[in-house]
């Protein structure tokens, strides 16, 4: 049917674009409102890009007597982009729900990762694991993801640290981008923790002289496609200087800047993000003022992830002054051993409860800013003509109710699409 459409969504009672006008980000006042139809429906070509979206009537009049493969009556439903999760940690074996206890208890990350806990637990578990065991439950993780409305994900390795073993991580990473109906955005981590008996400049050397290399050598032979390079700049980690090191190593083989910063503890890693043109800096519950404003200028956005400040129970990113003072801030779910959280709605009602974000904010935090802030904003994030037809059909008559609903995803999302063909459906 190849003069056909693949898709037709009719008479939704709300389309949130999230964007209009081809905005890259959506940055200050633009994040408070964003672009809604009433009565709306959208057309996807067979390519899987977005071909139409209107008032249902001039659609209908656009597109009478041509053929779809699909058609899905909208009738009271909401339709949103796909989410967009801009920071996880989905590769590992080793589950650490004993650790959870300690903290309840009042242990601390740093406690637990002094005393051998911790991603060093981690990294031993994913070590012993074999490739197919961690594909069979990045996999699952994946599908959770999906069912709760997520279509374009991070996906960090760094539960390895040994260049075999980070190899390991990203083979599975890759093979899920090849076979997966998940969008992915593959992201080298080897600099997540101080491998055992390395210091952190030695662990520095070995990655840039010798991981980095390798992973050049593989991208150029076609056999892995990684977007961007992490480290944990951290106090008792990787200080800034050796963080500095690795990012521009990896900026200089064609790498995104995307890295974990002012965490724990300020380390004015905002301020090197925002000096080494990096994409994203995550976490930043410790950032400066200073950092704040080079950020905003520098258009470096802020990846914000509200459960691992509530699980931690660590202050909460001061989202309110970046967005502000203009700083494009992301939403990701940090989905990890350490925060078990696949729900990117649930997500973004944390983020409105705990970092003051209003529903608009967060909505354009977990699409076309979790897409910018992954370098993907041109094709995701958004219901704009030419984009990739990622969406999800809530059963609700507004789209706050995704938000508003805590817990309540599972019940809402009636529909997940991915390039115009139904992945799940409830």
């Amino acid at each position: 049917m190849a003069s056909g459409h693949r898709l037709l969504l009719e008479n939704a009672r709300q389309a949130v674009l999230v964007s209009a006008r081809g905005e890259r980000f959506l940055a200050g006042d633009a994040a408070r409102g964003l672009a809604v139809l009433e009565g709306a429906s959208l057309v996807v070509g067979a390519d899987g890009l977005i071909k139409a979206i209107g008032p249902a009537d001039a659609i209908q009049n656009q597109f009478s007597g041509e053929t779809f493969e699909e058609r899905i009556d909208c009738s009271g439903k909401c339709i949103l982009p796909g989410l967009v999760d801009a920071h996880t940690h989905p590769v590992w074996a080793g589950e650490r729900v004993h650790e959870f206890a300690m903290k309840l208890a009042g242990a601390t990350y740093m406690d637990i990762h002094q005393a051998g806990g911790g991603i060093n637990f981690t990294v031993e578990r994913t070590c012993q694991a074999s490739e197919e065991e961690l594909f069979c439950s990045l996999q699952q993780r994946l599908q959770c993801m999906l069912r709760a409305g997520t279509t374009l994900v991070e996906c960090k390795s760094g539960y390895g640290l040994a260049l075999h073993e980070e190899l390991k991580m990203l083979r599975v990473i890759e093979r899920a981008r090849r076979e997966l109906p998940v969008g992915i955005s593959a992201t080298y981590c080897g600099a997540h923790s101080v491998p055992r008996g390395k210091t952190a400049l030695e662990a520095a050397d070995d990655i840039i002289n010798n991981h980095l290399p390798k992973l050049k050598e593989l991208g150029r032979n076609g056999e892995m496609h990684i977007d961007n390079i992490d480290v944990f700049c951290e106090e008792g980690v990787f200080d800034l200087d050796s963080t500095r090191r690795i990012l521009q190593s990896g900026k200089e083989m064609g790498l995104q800047i995307n890295f974990h910063g002012d965490e724990l503890h300020p380390m004015e890693a905002a301020e090197l993000g925002a000096e080494l043109g990096a994409r994203a800096v995550s976490h930043l519950e410790e950032v400066s003022d200073k950092g704040i404003a080079a950020m905003a200028t520098a258009g470096c956005s802020a990846v914000l992830l509200p459960t691992t400040a509530y699980m931690l129970r660590l202050k909460q990113p001061r989202a309110r002054k970046m967005l502000d003072e203009g700083v494009i801030v992301a939403l990701g779910s940090d989905f990890n051993p350490n925060a078990y959280c696949f729900s990117m709605p649930m997500v973004m009602h944390l983020a409105c409860v705990n970092m003051r974000m209003s529903m608009p904010e967060a909505l354009a935090a977990a699409t076309i800013n979790a897409a910018y802030a992954l370098g993907k904003s041109h094709t995701h994030g958004s219901l704009e003509v030419g984009k990739q037809g990622d969406f999800i059909i809530i059963n609700a008559s507004r789209w706050e109710h995704l938000i508003y609903q805590f817990g309540g995803h599972h019940e809402l999302i009636e529909y997940v699409v991915v390039k115009g063909k139904v992945i799940y459906k409830k």
